[in-house]
């Protein structure tokens, strides 16, 4: 499938963080370009918004997963939470292709200076939640910080059923959550692409064959669909499972083994085809509640750019292995 060219115009008159995917993945453009636009990301746009914003003890908003003060505040009795504390931040700029030298002394710094909520553990070791501790994994590996607490900790962590829940943590559960299992893979694929450590890989295999076992989308107990989560597509979607999020996953790591797409993914793809809009974009679904530091896309119904990047690259993935 051939991007339209007005599709990949609209998509390029964007911010750097967004335009250089959209460069490297859709456009076809040589590295010299798309890595020349990565490299503005610091300086333009989006990424050097969130880099202001970082506060002299290296943490954003004066915490480490919730600002400082939000406990007992009104803030804490509003639907859903901040996303502007340090752990958001980092995962948001390394996302965006924030190169870590921008960041020279963060890691040194929250090693000095921040402590989890709970518990007050230490911020490089992580803590009890899968998906807190998959964000660090991967920002930590980003940021040259020793994370090996949190390299033991995943395959330790698996359930029987060979994925993540942040849930059992605290007795609740002993089933995988497909949540907390996109974002253990996720995180794992970016601390091996990062450091070259493959010594979790069997781990999340295990992890990504859960969900492919059900099709991304399905109960393994009754077939049924798993939640209206699944097509829901939502930037940024935070924590949040989708089978878009899914199938962008898989198809990193395709392109990071080698290997081609797996059928069992064909049902998540046709959903994701079918939220396709006549004029080649995907629409915003409803934005996570919480507050940020500033949008960075676009009101719900509205054609989103980085769910467009996002469905166009699955699908041309897809359609060229086909």
């Amino acid at each position: 499938m051939t991007t339209d060219q007005r599709v990949l115009d609209w998509l390029l008159d964007s911010d750097p963080a967004l335009r250089w995917q959209v460069e490297r993945d859709l456009g076809g453009a040589p590295p010299e370009v798309w890595q020349a636009t990565r490299a503005r990301v610091a300086t333009e746009g989006f990424g050097a918004r969130l880099l202001a914003e970082q506060g002299d003890d290296g943490q954003w908003a004066g915490g480490a997963f919730f600002p400082a003060g939000f406990f007992g505040s009104p803030e804490a009795e509003e639907p859903g939470q901040p996303w502007v504390a340090t752990t958001w931040v980092l995962k948001d700029l390394r996302e965006w292709g924030v190169d870590a030298a921008a960041l020279a002394d963060t890691s040194d710094k929250l090693a000095a200076n921040s402590r989890w909520e709970y518990d007050d553990l230490p911020y490089w070791g992580g803590e009890v939640d899968v998906c807190i501790n998959s964000y660090t994994l991967a920002s930590g590996a980003w940021l040259g910080a020793d994370v090996s607490r949190l390299v033991a900790w995943f395959p330790e962590h698996r359930l029987a059923d060979g994925g993540w829940n942040c849930e059992a943590e605290e007795g609740d559960s002993v089933r995988s959550s497909f949540h907390s299992t996109l974002n253990a893979a996720r995180g794992i694929l970016a601390y091996e692409r990062i450091t070259g450590d493959t010594s979790m890989r069997d781990a999340r295999h295990g992890g990504e064959e859960y969900l492919l076992s059900r099709r991304l989308m399905f109960r393994a107990t009754t077939g049924e669909p798993v939640g209206e989560f699944v097509s829901r597509f939502v930037y940024p979607n935070r924590h949040r499972y989708s089978a878009l999020a899914a199938l962008d996953h898989f198809r990193d790591v395709a392109l990071h083994e080698g290997t081609p797409p797996d059928s069992r993914l064909a049902e998540a793809v046709d959903l994701v085809r079918s939220a396709r809009q006549p004029d080649g974009t995907w629409l915003q679904t409803t934005p996570l509640a919480g507050r940020t530091w500033f949008d960075t896309d676009v009101r719900e119904g509205q054609p989103s750019r980085w769910l467009t990047l996002i469905g166009t690259r699955v699908l041309d993935w897809w359609d060229a292995a086909a």
